[in-house]
């Protein structure tokens, strides 16, 4: 048993009012400086675990690819055969040739078509049975272009299946089509994940001379118009080609072949700001539907990035400027307050005692403003930058029509210009 002595020095009890000095709490509230503690430290009683933002780390292998089919009829279970032998998850299909804008089973996978002919163009997406159910939306353009949207791993994901018009086709064909991309890739967030696959009927060449930002240096052939056009779509929206990435032998590159020629038309686009998502990009020669197309497939790997957001609606006191001294402070003030005096049970005594810690507290420490809705982030997006961000838009659609060559090298430069400054307006913002 502990002396009167032992008592006194073990809790400080003074001799002139017998009241217990907390020397054990100012040790309490140093520590909790030196450890970085938050306010709920100073409740006694155990409780659960308020959300405290833990992350939720983990990845989901994803692997997508575009092919140009030639005709679906026919072909789906043989397609599903290759997809599922390949382990493809997304496939992005072109040249179907069915008519209507439906979906349909093909043995575990779902199809999502969209065609007006049943000789010419059409596209689909087929999405394998673990991911199915977690598309969330389907948007039909034309038969040209379709898109869904995906939720995987907390990370949104739209897929877009495009089908560029041939080389032979008018110059009114080929703006129509990329106007409707222009219109779907702008109408996607920021905040969400793109992947384009597709038949683009385009060479963008096998070096990235002009746009080493979106090409990635290795492909086939020599450049031509529509591969310009789809690299000057590219570095619009910020895009880059992930099958130029990647360093490959020519029969992992060629994704058509037929007897008198072997090139590179077939491509997947997606966020320059994704790049660390995509881990190989390459041509299986060896699958075949009787089609000059080869299989392109791109590996993915998606974080799980979940963060449980913080109960942070309420003002809170700002525990990290507390010091040494502040806490001696601290320690005398609440002996004045009678912060320790009284009687009746532990969770009284504790209530008053917490309550007087946080009212000083709040009087020599910052107190937090509190979280009163708005959308964090969206500091930045004031008029200046959407003014900006309008014109890069509108400097960009006068690049694409042109179809001069000395007026496009002008409207180029001023879209470069325009680029610039939406970039400035956006860091200044």
């Amino acid at each position: 048993m502990t002396s009167p002595e032992e008592r006194q020095q073990l809790y400080c009890l003074s001799p002139e009012t017998n009241q217990i000095w907390p020397t054990m709490f100012s040790i309490f509230l140093v520590d909790l400086v030196a450890n970085g503690g938050s306010e709920s430290c100073l409740r006694l009683r155990p409780r659960a675990r308020e959300n405290s933002g833990k992350r939720v780390t983990g990845s989901h292998k994803l692997r997508v690819g575009p092919w140009n089919i030639g005709s679906l009829t026919g072909k789906s279970v043989e397609l599903v055969k290759i997809l599922k032998k390949r382990r493809i998850n997304i496939a992005c299909v072109q040249e179907t040739k069915w008519v209507g804008s439906k979906a349909r089973d093909v043995n575990g996978f779902k199809l999502w078509y969209s065609g007006g002919s049943r000789d010419r163009n059409g596209v689909g997406i087929l999405v394998d049975g673990d991911l199915r159910e977690q598309v969330v939306e389907v948007r039909r353009i034309s038969d040209r272009l379709m898109t869904i949207k995906l939720v995987i791993g907390g990370c949104t994901l739209s897929v877009i299946s495009a089908y560029a018009p041939q080389v032979g086709l008018d110059e009114e064909t080929k703006k129509l089509f990329y106007e409707d991309l222009d219109e779907v890739v702008r109408g996607i967030p920021n905040t969400e994940k793109i992947v384009i696959g597709g038949d683009f009927n385009s060479h963008i060449g096998a070096t990235s001379s002009g746009f080493d930002d979106v090409h990635g240096g290795f492909g086939v052939g020599e450049r031509n118009g529509g591969g310009t056009s789809l690299l000057d779509f590219a570095k619009a929206f910020e895009l880059v080609i992930a099958n130029s990435c990647f360093s490959k032998k020519e029969n992992h590159m060629v994704t058509f072949r037929s007897s008198v020629a072997k090139t590179q038309i077939d491509y997947l686009l997606l966020r320059k700001g994704d790049r660390g998502l995509y881990k190989d990009c390459k041509v299986i020669p060896s699958e075949n539907l009787t089609t000059p197309h080869k299989l392109l497939v791109m590996d993915l790997e998606i974080k799980r990035d979940r963060r449980k957001k913080l109960v942070s609606d309420r003002p809170r006191i700002k525990w990290g400027g507390l010091t040494p001294a502040l806490s001696r402070e601290m320690g005398e003030k609440l002996m004045e307050m009678g912060a320790w005096s009284g009687s009746g049970d532990a969770d009284t005594m504790w209530n008053k005692a917490a309550s007087c810690i946080r009212e000083f507290a709040s009087t020599v420490l910052e107190v937090s403003r509190g979280n009163f809705g708005g959308h964090k982030g969206d500091w930045w997006w004031n008029g200046e930058v959407q003014g900006k961000v309008e014109e890069k838009k509108a400097a960009y659609a006068k690049l694409v029509e042109c179809v001069d060559k000395e007026e496009k090298q002008t409207l180029k430069k001023a879209y470069n210009t325009t680029k610039g400054e939406a970039k400035i307006a956006i860091r200044e913002g």
